[in-house]
C-alpha cells in the first residue's frame, strides 16, 4: 500500500481542512524564517536557522496535538469542558496577580523547570467554547428561560472575558464576540444577549476607571494610545505606517521570499504584523491567497456545522472555527489599517507559542466532529440502500405467495 493511501485511510474527516492546515504550515515556515532576521541578529548573532528549527518543532508538535485530538471521540470534550473551565479561572486569576510580565502585560505564567511561558488566556478560550457548546446542547428545550440561560451561558462568558481583559483586551473581545455568536445561533433570547453586552460595557468602563488609579492592573493607557493613533492619525501611527509601506512595496507579485526590508522596522514582524511581511514578499496575490485559505477554512467549518446531526458537535465546531477565523481577519484588518493595533497573532502562521498549539488543538477537535459527521452520513446512505433493496424485493415475494 502506498504512503498516500495509508495517509488517506488514516486522515478521515474533512480532508480540505487537513490540506489548508498543511499549506498554512508551509507558509508559516517561510514567513517566520524571513521575518525573524532583525531579532536573530540581536538575540542569536544572526542565527535565523535557530528560529526556523524552533518553528518547525512547534508546527510538528501542533500537528501531533491535532492528530491526537482528532482521534478522540468528540463527545469526550463535552465531559472535559467543565473541568477545563474550572481550571482556567484560577489560572487567569493567578496570571493577573503573579504572571510573568512581558511588554507591560501579564499574560503568561512561567512553567517551572523548563523556563517556558504559557499564555493562560489561550487555554481559557478553548475551555469556554467547549463549555458553551455543552451548555447550549443540554439546554435546547428551555434555552429562552432566564434561569437556564444566564447561569450556564452568560455568567461564564462574563467571568472569563473579564479576567482576560485587564492584560489582553483584544483576546477578551475576540472571545466575547465568538461567545455572543454561539449563544445567538444557539437560540438564546435577544434580550439576554443585550444584557450581556450591557454588562460587558459596564465592566470595561470599570477597568478603564481602575487603570487611572491602579495602572499596574490593566493596560488602559496603551488602549487609549492605540485608539487615538487609529482615530486621529491618517497613517495610524508608527506600526501601521510601516505595515502600509511593506504592503505597498509588495505590489502584485512581491519582492521575493527573504527580501523584505520592512521586517527591520516593523515591531513583531514574525507575530502581529507577519501578514504585512507576506504581502511585501509575495505581493497582493500572496496576500489574497492567505485570505482565501482562511475563507476556505471558514466555509469548510460551516459545512461541518450544518451537517452535524448533534447540537454539541455543531456548536463546538462553530465556536472553534469562528474563534480562529475572526482572529485571522482581525490580524489582517490591523495590517491594512481597518482596525486599531490589537496584538493578535495570525493563526497557524505567526511564530509558535501557546496560541499556535491551541489553534492546532482546536482544528483537531473540529476534525473529530467532521469524522463523526462523515461516519453518520455513510451509515445513513447504507441504511437507505438497504431500504431500497427491501422495497424492490417485497413485490416479487408478494406475487409468489398469490
Amino acid at each position: 500500500m502506498s504512503l498516500g493511501k495509508v495517509i488517506a485511510k488514516d486522515l478521515k474527516g474533512d480532508r480540505s481542512i487537513w490540506l489548508i492546515v498543511f499549506f498554512l504550515g508551509i507558509l508559516s515556515l517561510l514567513a517566520v524564517y524571513s521575518a525573524v532576521g532583525s531579532m536573530a541578529y540581536t538575540t542569536r548573532d544572526g542565527n535565523t536557522i535557530f528560529y526556523l528549527i524552533q518553528q518547525l518543532i512547534f508546527i510538528s508538535i501542533g500537528f501531533f496535538i491535532m492528530w491526537i485530538s482528532y482521534r478522540l471521540d468528540y463527545m469526550f470534550y463535552s465531559k472535559l469542558a467543565p473541568i477545563l473551565l474550572i481550571i482556567s479561572i484560577p489560572l487567569l486569576i493567578y496570571t493577573i496577580g503573579f504572571g510573568t510580565e512581558v511588554n507591560d502585560a501579564r499574560r503568561w505564567i512561567t512553567i517551572p523547570w523548563i523556563d517556558k511561558t504559557f499564555q493562560t488566556s489561550d487555554f481559557a478560550r478553548i475551555a469556554l467554547i467547549m463549555f458553551l457548546a455543552r451548555s447550549i446542547a443540554k439546554r435546547q428545550e428551555n434555552i429562552k428561560d432566564f434561569k437556564s440561560a444566564f447561569i450556564p451561558l452568560l455568567l461564564p462568558v462574563l467571568i472569563v472575558t473579564l479576567l482576560i481583559a485587564p492584560s489582553n483586551l483584544s483576546t477578551a473581545l475576540l472571545l466575547f464576540t465568538t461567545s455572543v455568536l454561539m449563544i445567538f445561533i444557539g437560540r438564546i433570547h435577544l434580550k439576554y444577549i443585550f444584557l450581556l453586552f450591557l454588562a460587558g460595557l459596564i465592566f470595561i468602563g470599570l477597568i478603564l476607571a481602575i487603570s487611572e488609579f491602579l495602572p499596574e492592573l490593566s493596560r488602559g493607557e496603551t488602549w487609549k494610545n492605540r485608539i487615538q493613533e487609529y482615530a486621529l492619525f491618517d497613517d495610524g501611527g508608527y506600526q501601521i505606517q510601516q505595515s502600509k509601506i511593506a504592503i505597498a512595496r509588495g505590489e502584485w507579485l512581491g519582492v521575493g521570499p527573504g527580501n523584505s526590508i520592512q521586517r527591520n522596522y516593523l515591531p513583531y514582524p514574525y507575530a502581529d504584523f507577519i501578514y504585512a511581511i507576506i504581502v511585501e514578499e509575495y505581493g497582493i496575490i500572496g496576500g489574497l491567497s492567505v485570505l482565501g485559505l482562511y475563507l476556505w477554512l471558514l466555509f469548510r467549518g460551516i459545512s461541518i456545522v450544518t451537517r452535524s446531526p448533534k447540537t454539541f458537535g455543531a456548536m463546538l465546531s462553530l465556536g472553534l472555527i469562528l474563534n480562529i477565523v475572526i482572529q485571522a481577519f482581525a490580524n489582517i484588518a490591523v495590517s491594512v489599517h481597518l482596525l486599531p493595533v490589537t496584538g493578535l497573532t495570525l493563526p497557524l502562521i505567526s511564530m509558535g507559542g501557546t496560541s499556535l498549539l491551541i489553534t492546532y488543538l482546536s482544528l483537531g477537535i473540529i476534525l473529530s466532529v467532521s469524522k463523526y459527521v462523515e461516519k453518520a452520513e455513510k451509515e445513513k446512505i447504507a441504511l437507505r440502500e438497504i431500504e431500497i433493496r427491501n422495497e424492490q424485493v417485497s413485490p416479487s415475494v408478494e406475487f409468489d405467495q398469490n
